[in-house]
Parts: C-alpha cells; sequence; structure tokens
C-alpha cells in the first residue's frame, strides 16, 4: 500500500514538474524604445530582478535607441512588433507615439511621458484603454514652477528664452501652461525651436545672440541627447538656464526641476509585472509623478557670477559642490 501511494505520488509529481518547470523557465521579452540607455532605466531593470525577472533567465531585453533621431522612432518600434516581443517599455512622447503606431495589442508601458492625454496617446488617465498605461511626468503646474524658480534666482527676471524640439507635440502642451505662468510673472517668452539634432547648434547660438536674461530647456529627450553640448553652450554664453532632468546636472547644469524618473520607472517595472501575470493594460490608470526634485550646480553658479538665495537653497533636494 505505501509502495502504491509512493508510486502515485511520484507520477503526479513527474506530471505536474514539466507544467511548472516551464512556467519558470519561460522566457519574456520585453522591447524598451528610449533615445538612449539613461540611468531610469538600470532601474527599472534592477527593480524588475527584485520582482523575480533575471536578465538571461527570465527575461530577455531588446533595447532599440533613436540616439537622438526621433525620426527612427517608427523604425524601431515596428522591429520591436516583428521580433515579437511580449511588452514595449517606451520612455518620452515619441517613443510613446511611435509605439502605439506600431501595435494595438502588445502591452506598451510608458516609464516616463510628459502629458498622454494632450498628446493624444490616451482619452483618459483613469481609464486608458486599449494597449497602453504607464506614468507621467508633468502635471499641470511644472513649467510654471520652473520659471518661478528662475524668477527667485533673478528676481529682475523679465526675458526668458526656451529650447524646445517642435517635433515632439509635448512642447505645444508646454508652452500653453509656460506662457500663463510668464504671463503672471510679468515675463515675456521667447521660443526657439528645433526638429533635428543638427539644427541644435543654430537654435544655441541664435539664443545666445538674442541675450535673455535666463533659459528654460523644454523636456524632451531628443534635446537630452546632446545635454553636453547644450549646458556648455549656455555657460559659454554666460546664461542662466533651467533643465527638466538631473542628467543635466551631471554635466555641469546650473538649476534642474523636474519628477523624479528613476522612482517612475521603478513603478512602471511594477506596472510590468502586473500585465505579465494577466492585467490588461487599458485596465491600469496613467499616473502621474508625485515624487519632485530641485537640484543646483554650485560650481555652476560661480561660473556665471550667481549666488544662490538662501530661500532656493533650503529647497533643493541635491546640491552640487
Amino acid at each position: 500500500m505505501k509502495r502504491r501511494k509512493f508510486i502515485v505520488l511520484i507520477g503526479g509529481a513527474a506530471a505536474a514538474w514539466p507544467l511548472a518547470a516551464r512556467a519558470q523557465q519561460k522566457l519574456v521579452r520585453i522591447g524598451v524604445l528610449a533615445s538612449y540607455h539613461w540611468p531610469p532605466l538600470r532601474k527599472f531593470v534592477q527593480k524588475l530582478k527584485e520582482l523575480g525577472y533575471v536578465e538571461g533567465g527570465t527575461v530577455r531585453f531588446e533595447y532599440r535607441f533613436a540616439e537622438g533621431d526621433d525620426d527612427r522612432y517608427s523604425i524601431l518600434a515596428a522591429e520591436l512588433v516583428a521580433l515579437p516581443v511580449d511588452l514595449i517599455l517606451t520612455s518620452g512622447t515619441p517613443a510613446a507615439l511611435a509605439a502605439k503606431t506600431a501595435t494595438s495589442t502588445i502591452p506598451i508601458v510608458m516609464g516616463s511621458i510628459g502629458d498622454a492625454v494632450n498628446t493624444g496617446i490616451v482619452s483618459s488617465l483613469a481609464r486608458p484603454g486599449g494597449n497602453i498605461t504607464g506614468f507621467s511626468a508633468l502635471n499641470l503646474e511644472l513649467e510654471g514652477k520652473r520659471l518661478e524658480l528662475l524668477k527667485l534666482l533673478i528676481p529682475q527676471l523679465s526675458r526668458v528664452g526656451m529650447l524646445g524640439n517642435a517635433a515632439n507635440p509635448l512642447l505645444d502642451v508646454s508652452l500653453k501652461s509656460l506662457r500663463s505662468a510668464a504671463d503672471a510673472l510679468g515675463v515675456s517668452l521667447d521660443i526657439f525651436e528645433i526638429r533635428r539634432t543638427d539644427e541644435i547648434d543654430g537654435a544655441l547660438l541664435k539664443l545666445v545672440q538674442a541675450r535673455p536674461e535666463a533659459v528654460v530647456v523644454a523636456a524632451d529627450t531628443l534635446l537630452l541627447n546632446s545635454r553636453r553640448e547644450i549646458v556648455e553652450a549656455l555657460a559659454k554664453g554666460n546664461l542662466p538656464a533651467i533643465y527638466p532632468f538631473r542628467e543635466y546636472a551631471a554635466v555641469g547644469g546650473l538649476l534642474v526641476h523636474g519628477a523624479n524618473l528613476s522612482v517612475l520607472f521603478e513603478r512602471a517595472a511594477a506596472y510590468v509585472d502586473r500585465i505579465l501575470k494577466g492585467a490588461k493594460p487599458g485596465d491600469l490608470p496613467v499616473q502621474q509623478a508625485t515624487e519632485f526634485e530641485i537640484i543646483i550646480n554650485l560650481k555652476a553658479a560661480s561660473a556665471l557670477g550667481l549666488k544662490i538665495p538662501p530661500t532656493l537653497l533650503s529647497r533643493a533636494d541635491e546640491v552640487i559642490e
């Protein structure tokens, strides 16, 4: 009897084991569509590892980087769909738009996007529907707050230049908020637009020649890819500037105010986990950033001959000596 029970148990385990093994060994392919491999993506991979997705074991990442050429996103998105991947993670508005155009069936998670509704990616934050969800780095007050920080730094501020990518639909959304804030603060706003990487030098030259009292650099991954060039040109032109991503401060940028994108991409990893376990992207609300950071580069301030007011220093989350 005992022998018979033992055989039954072994037989049952043998039948169940292949199923469990196949479930554990299933290789998930995640497509990553971004401008380049920046730090928030590494946070995403690290968080997925904590959730049990080991690169080369249970997950394989298919990276596709536009490297500052937004026109490539549609081609790269089509490549990921053709593989196919099980899910696509995007970074930035152009990448999300390209992924949405490329597929209506493969789940898409936006690790970070400026404004998902006003750029036409989803119709509602609460119920995005379809195959796309994710996280927004922008709130309605963010652009205005960047301008307020510049005004705090330069009390006599009356004229600001903005460097933006006109090919990114987010620019129009940002400008509406920024112009409203500029009017309230009594500041005039001049826009210097680019559409491709090879136009940045010319726009920077015009910006420096125009001599505004300060500069706002728009949130855009194409511009981010040329951050060192932008920071150096504005510093050489003796123009104080505020930037949207902490990567600008790392290459000498004066002032940064924006969402903590590493936190957003970690939260995106949790969404990916839920979707791979059966959740529908369209049922998961697009969440807005709740954690923002101010970074001040004192070395850059000194080079510009600026003294950071104590009121601004006290608000900083990070000060670079």
